[in-house]
């Protein structure tokens, strides 16, 4: 089975490290987006990669450079009710309510839940699309009612 399936790593950036990712994410911008994506290694190899590589690198080198920790984890990889509670930063009871509500899917190994990203994230996006539209209603009546915001 693939390592990042089995265990996603979480690296946390150095001081050292976010300052050569800021310095690298600013190169890598200014770059242009189209056309082959090759990276030169110190052996004197060349690697061409897909361009969605670089989008994927410049982000990657973005959070690092704000000192935020990263983890990759592939879209169909499954999750265990913690690791899910986890992600959503919300309790593992609270999340088991949702899994049996049938709010997020999942389905069973032996007696353990498990939940795929793709689900997770999908459940996540549409919660975080509702406080929006929520928010937005609420300064659209606050300026209605002209409550000075």
């Amino acid at each position: 089975m693939n390592a990042l399936l089995e265990k996603p790593e979480t690296i946390v950036p150095s001081e050292e490290d976010a300052a050569l990712a800021a310095e690298s994410s600013r190169i890598l911008a200014s770059k242009p987006s189209e056309g082959e994506f090759r990276v030169h290694l110190d052996d004197g190899q060349t690697l061409a990669l897909p361009r969605a590589v670089k989008q994927l690198l410049a982000h990657l080198l973005t959070e690092m450079s704000h000192g935020n920790a990263v983890t990759l984890i592939p879209i169909h990889a499954e999750m265990t009710t913690q690791e899910a509670a986890d992600y959503l930063n919300v309790s593992r009871p609270h999340l088991v309510k949702l899994l049996e509500e049938g709010t997020i899917p999942f389905h069973k190994v032996g007696s353990h839940r498990r939940v795929r990203f793709r689900d997770l994230k999908g459940y996540k996006d549409r919660i975080t699309a509702d406080r929006a539209k929520a928010l937005d209603e609420l300064a659209a009546q606050a300026q209605e009612l002209n409550m000075g915001y």
